[in-house]
Order: C-alpha cells, then structure tokens, then sequence
C-alpha cells in the first residue's frame, strides 16, 4: 500500500479515463437509454447491496455531495428519487458519460456535476453543507484517501450523514482475484490485486 501513496494522481486519472467503471457493463451503444438501462439492472443485479446502503428514496427534497460517480449510476437513482445531487468525479471520460446518462433521463437539473480530485474537494466544489456525503467503492483508488475525509469535513453540518464504502483486504474479490489471476499464487497478492482489483 505504501506504493501506491507514492502514485502521482494523474496515473490514477489516466487508468479511469481508459476504462470508466462499468462502462462494459451493456454491449449497447454507449449514451443510448438502452445502454444506461442495462448498465444500472447489471451493477445493481451484481451489487444488490448497494441499494440498501445508499437508501436513495431516503434522500428526496435533501442535498447529496457524491464523491467519485464514475459514469453516475448511482448520481442517477439519487436525482431520480428527488435529491438535487452534487457529483464529484477525477476522471473526465467517466463525467463526460455520467452527463450524457443526466440528459438521457431528462434530471441534468438536478445534478451538478464536477471534474477533479476529491483530495483537493474545496479548491473546486463551492463548500456548502450537505445532507449526505456519499461515496461507494472510490476512496481507496486515491493515493492518499485521508486527505478525502478530511475534505469531507467542510460539506458537513450537526445531522449530516457520511456513507463510505471501501473494499478490504481480504474480501471474496480479492481470493476471487488469487484464485482465477493467480492461481492460488498467495505470495502475489499485492501484485494480483494490484492488477485485477477492477476485474
């Protein structure tokens, strides 16, 4: 891990910028509503979870900061049930398909969407307080994700909710990761994870 701290950001930017998350999730044209349908009925048949945690119909009426909305499937669910969403993003492949997905669904209005990098939150997003900060399976992909939660502090206020999610170390991904990349190869972990933790 101390390697990756070492990681200039940029490098992270590029690696998104060259595969937006999900973006292989439907064969269909990309910025069709036949692709954002089977784009969101995939990550959420895969991930059932996520609806749970994010609670979207929780968040009518009530502003949401989204750190790292990658192509927006989420931003979209949160817009869709009545919040007005402020979504931030490193990558600009990943924002540029995030927009097209608000305008397909008619909820652009309700969304604010923002290119940088969440480690420096302040110097781009106007600091206002949020009812939920909200960000899902990003952090970890930052060079330095404390410097997010120290960012996340100026968008809260007393009653203000902070939903992260991280993945661990020794998840089923990452035996899933050893087992099919590796070959049982244990001692590769870092290396394995390293290079398939998006497989």
């Amino acid at each position: 891990m101390e390697r990756f701290r070492q990681v200039p950001i940029e490098q992270v930017r590029d690696f998104w910028d060259r595969r937006p998350c999900n973006i292989r999730h439907s064969p269909k044209p990309v910025g069709t509503q036949e692709y954002f349908d089977e784009v969101e009925a995939r990550k959420y048949f895969v991930e059932p979870h996520i609806l749970r945690f994010a609670e979207f119909e929780r968040w009518r009426g009530r502003k949401v900061l989204e750190i790292g909305c990658a192509i927006g499937t989420d931003t979209i669910n949160f817009a869709r049930h009545g919040a007005q969403v402020t979504a931030v993003e490193l990558s600009e492949k990943s924002l540029e398909v995030a927009r097209q997905r608000a305008e397909v669904y008619g909820l652009q209005n309700r969304i604010r969407f923002y290119l940088g990098n969440a480690e420096e939150l302040t110097t781009f997003v106007p600091v206002e307080p949020y009812d939920l900060i909200y960000s899902f399976g990003v952090i970890h992909h930052t060079p330095h994700p404390e410097r997010i939660i120290e960012q996340m502090r100026n968008y809260v206020r007393p009653g203000s909710m902070v939903k992260i999610m991280v993945y661990h170390r020794y998840a089923w991904k990452v035996l899933w990761i050893v087992l099919t990349y590796g070959k049982g190869q244990f001692w590769r972990l870092e290396e394995l994870v390293a290079q398939h933790s998006e497989a």
